[in-house]
């Protein structure tokens, strides 16, 4: 059985464990006589008040693009908050769409899906290549430091903005699952069921040496100090590389294969290439430092005695995926 197939069956499985109480209310639309397409929608939420961070330091206000799919049931008891990923957008039909199909474990004609592209992303939210209200230029190099604390209490203002009192079902994976945790946590009475996917509690010495390398690519950019947004573009692409190592295992890699005659051009020097020029052409070096310093910071129990005095605070119903 594949990895994929094992991931979804134990979705289904915990899904259908903590269902609702009462039977599922199924809507369609119905126009003549055919069944419409559920399409995803996007919207835009908007914070003009100043919004204090953890750093001590404060954004002139904020907004959050978010993607929303299905629709919200009368009690409001269907809602599936998804959290993305490092470099991953509120699109998440793009990413992660086999969970969200018809029939899938999150059948959009029986969900309401909301996904927020996360606060320091470049997908909409506010960023550092959002304009600063008070100079009226690109945040840039002085886009203030971030934690998953502070973007969770954004996501929580949405939800309340959304008047949305509880979520059904919170899930992300890797940053998307530090921040599902430390929501849970922030706010655990909001959270029915929890999926943390490929994350932690606290980011190790190891994940932080593998994001400064990275950042120490970017740095390595001489167009790094410049004020615009592809500074640093080809040192986002040898970041990008460094993090593939990581990301696909030896195994992996033996995969591919390689000509054993070959003196150069070899299959996973092209791979690593590739992704990166891939990465550079929908992100900014500017966001990938922001949020793997957001990934560095992480610590669930920096506002407890301990990381596990933080998790005990955690009431979801909860399903932790490893990937190894």
């Amino acid at each position: 059985m594949t990895s994929k197939k094992i991931f979804f069956r134990l979705l289904l499985l915990f899904i259908r464990k903590n269902q609702y109480n009462k039977p599922h209310e199924i809507y369609l639309i119905i126009k003549s006589s055919s069944l419409s397409i559920v399409r995803t929608q996007e919207h835009l939420y908007r914070q003009d008040e100043y919004f204090n961070l953890e750093s001590g330091s404060a954004l002139p206000g904020f907004q959050l693009k978010y993607t929303t799919l299905g629709e919200l049931n009368p009690e409001k008891s269907n809602v599936v908050w998804v959290c993305h990923a490092l470099t991953g957008s509120s699109n998440f039909v793009d990413w992660w769409g086999a969970l969200f199909e018809e029939e899938g474990p999150f059948d959009p004609r029986e969900y309401f899906i909301v996904c927020v592209n996360t606060l320091g992303g470049c997908y909409g939210s506010t960023g550092p290549l959002s304009v600063n209200p008070e100079s009226s230029t690109p945040f840039f190099h002085d886009f203030p430091t971030i934690t998953n604390w502070d973007i969770v209490r954004s996501f929580d203002l949405l939800r309340t903005h959304l008047e949305i009192e509880k979520i059904h079902t919170l899930i992300g994976g890797s940053l998307g699952g530090q921040q599902a945790l430390t929501w849970a946590i922030y706010n655990p009475e909001v959270c029915i069921n929890l999926i943390p996917i490929a994350c932690n509690a606290f980011h190790s010495p190891w994940g932080i040496a593998i994001n400064e390398s990275q950042r120490m690519a970017i740095e390595a950019d001489q167009t790094w100090q410049m004020r615009n947004a592809n500074a640093g573009s080809n040192g986002l692409k040898a970041a990008r590389a460094i993090s593939m190592t990581t990301f696909r295992s030896f195994e992996a890699f033996q995969l591919q294969g390689e000509k054993t005659n070959r003196l150069d051009q070899y299959r996973a020097a092209s791979y690593q290439r590739y992704q990166g020029e891939k990465l550079a052409k929908r992100f900014d070096a500017f966001s990938y430092w922001t949020l793997t310093k957001v990934m560095d910071n992480h610590q669930v129990g920096r506002k407890f005695r301990s990381p596990e005095d933080a998790l005990r605070k955690i009431r979801a119903k909860t399903l932790v995926i490893g990937i190894d």
